[in-house]
């Protein structure tokens, strides 16, 4: 993603809206006004812990919706002949696609929290990418400064609900901890945001950051700590 806020030339035009806009971590930020998400994307997280089941780094699978894979493979002119299978320069021309211009203080749409306190996670390094049934999956991991596994909480989602996360794949760490998908209220939810919505005065732009109210929640424990 963009480093600064740098949107990029390509947000002024359709299709670089379409890529740019959209593409995980919201290159164009300006999307809460539109109070829906655009892209969907499957999350998956495999933890890593030391000695002292303290999380030290996580690994993140992000698989997105079969439209919007579209619009990337179109972009960047891969799969020319539409056959859903890239060859291998064309899956290195993929690589890093959803990490690379990420802005300054763009938190990787993941958030995690121990005791109540965010930890900052480290730069994503890019482990794999493929594509499989016209949907993109990336995977990229990212460091985490140790903290305990037992009480962690851990959010996906976009601030703006621009893309929507739904954390429905595995989720893996060493036992004998294990974590729990807890599924948010939508309608509570989407009532929030249409109130906030309404504060807003039709001739004024103010952004408004809903995803959170969207977010699932994993939370993590461990048997014996």
């Amino acid at each position: 993603m963009p480093q600064g806020k740098t949107k990029l030339n390509l947000c002024a035009e359709p299709r670089g809206v379409a890529r740019l806009c959209a593409t995980l971590a919201g290159i164009c930020i300006a999307a809460p006004a539109l109070a829906h998400p655009h892209v969907f994307a499957n999350v998956g997280l495999a933890l890593d812990l030391d000695a002292e089941r303290r999380i030290t780094s996580v690994e993140v699978t992000w698989r997105y919706d079969d439209f919007f894979s579209l619009l990337i493979l179109e972009d960047m002119g891969l799969d020319p002949d539409g056959d859903g299978a890239l060859t291998a320069a064309e899956l290195t021309a993929l690589e890093r696609f959803d990490l690379d211009n990420w802005y300054e203080g763009f938190e990787g749409d993941l958030y995690m929290y121990s005791g109540g306190r965010k930890l900052e996670l480290g730069t994503p390094e890019f482990v794999s990418v493929a594509i499989d049934e016209g949907r993109i999956t990336s995977v990229h991991r990212r460091s985490v400064p140790p903290a305990p596994a037992e009480g962690l909480v851990i959010e996906p989602y976009d601030p703006t609900y621009y893309i929507a996360f739904e954390a429905s794949l595995p989720i893996t760490l060493p036992a004998p901890c294990s974590a729990t998908v807890r599924k948010p209220d939508l309608d509570a939810a989407a009532q929030k945001m249409q109130a906030e919505l309404a504060q807003i005065p039709e001739d004024q732009f103010l952004e408004i950051e809903p995803g959170r109210n969207f977010a699932d929640r994993i939370e993590v424990t461990c048997d014996g700590s």
